[in-house]
């Protein structure tokens, strides 16, 4: 009897061990198995901080780190690179004239030619003004009617300011006449300009001539744009069409603004024509 009952209880006291093993079995592999999740979830995180650290430190390194072409400063490049420009952040603003550059097309630099040349010749003529005004001179080179001297006006007009006005500065006589008047070459000779654009003379045409022995130059300033008629160094004649009267350059009124030059001279172009002109 008491063989049986330790045999019983030795039985129970198996089972128990053995249903506390299968216990502890288990929830070892059911821990082990929730293990696999969260390692899996920790590798995914690390692998994505790992991208996020390589995509923004990578480039920055690239920045910071440039090698051959990379490593050109702008100012490499500018000089490479003729169309580059660079500008220094600590520059201050300026204003850019447009006399800081020199003219560049031919329009340009035929205008700036030509106010060269009437600034000089204005200067010649304030030198000469003073001269001209207290020495008699005498304005005979032709005889009168010969034909060698021209009125340089193809209809009538009225006489402005004549030479000398304006304080000694007017070097021609103001022959006001209606617009699309024509103007002809008052004595025979070589054009030495004709410009659109000839300073503060507008539209305008010069002629070098000889006469009687000396050299003379006359000057038709002020006519309408698209008249001009002659082109330089062509030989024109006297009483040869060169434009129409218009108000161009500095002018406030269609009119002929008409200069004399005897050998260089600045005379009394009015007196001059009274003297020659037929």
């Amino acid at each position: 009897m008491t063989t049986r009952r330790n045999q019983r209880t030795q039985q129970r006291r198996t089972k128990t061990r053995a249903g506390r093993l299968h216990r502890t079995s288990a929830r070892t592999s059911t821990r082990r198995r929730g293990d696999a999740p969260r390692a899996l979830r920790r590798l995914t995180v690390f692998v994505v901080v790992g991208g996020l650290i390589a995509v923004s430190a990578l480039p920055g390194y690239g920045v910071g780190r440039p090698d051959d072409a990379a490593a050109r400063t702008l100012q490499q490049v500018a000089v490479d690179d003729a169309q580059s420009l660079v500008i220094a952040s600590g520059v201050s603003r300026a204003e850019i004239s447009r006399e800081s550059y020199s003219a560049t097309t031919q329009e340009e630099i035929d205008e700036k030619k030509a106010k060269e040349a009437a600034a000089a010749a204005a200067a010649a003529r304030a030198r000469n003004a003073g001269r001209t005004a207290s020495v008699p001179f005498d304005y005979s080179m032709v005889t009168a009617g010969s034909g060698a001297v021209r009125w340089p006006l193809g209809g009538p007009f009225t006489v402005g300011d004549r030479f000398g006005a304006r304080g000694g500065a007017h070097m021609g006589t103001d022959m006001l006449a209606a617009g699309g008047t024509p103007v002809f070459a008052a004595v025979d000779g070589v054009v030495r300009i004709s410009q659109d654009n000839y300073g503060a003379y507008g539209v305008a045409v010069a002629l070098e001539s000889v006469l009687g022995g000396q050299r003379v130059g006359t000057v038709y300033p002020h006519m309408r744009y698209g008249s001009r008629q002659v082109v330089p160094g062509e030989t024109v004649t006297a009483g040869q069409l060169l434009g129409y009267v218009g108000s161009t350059g500095r002018s406030t009124a269609n009119h002929l603004h008409f200069e004399v030059y005897i050998e260089g001279r600045a005379i009394d172009s009015l007196a001059w024509l009274q003297a020659n002109a037929g």
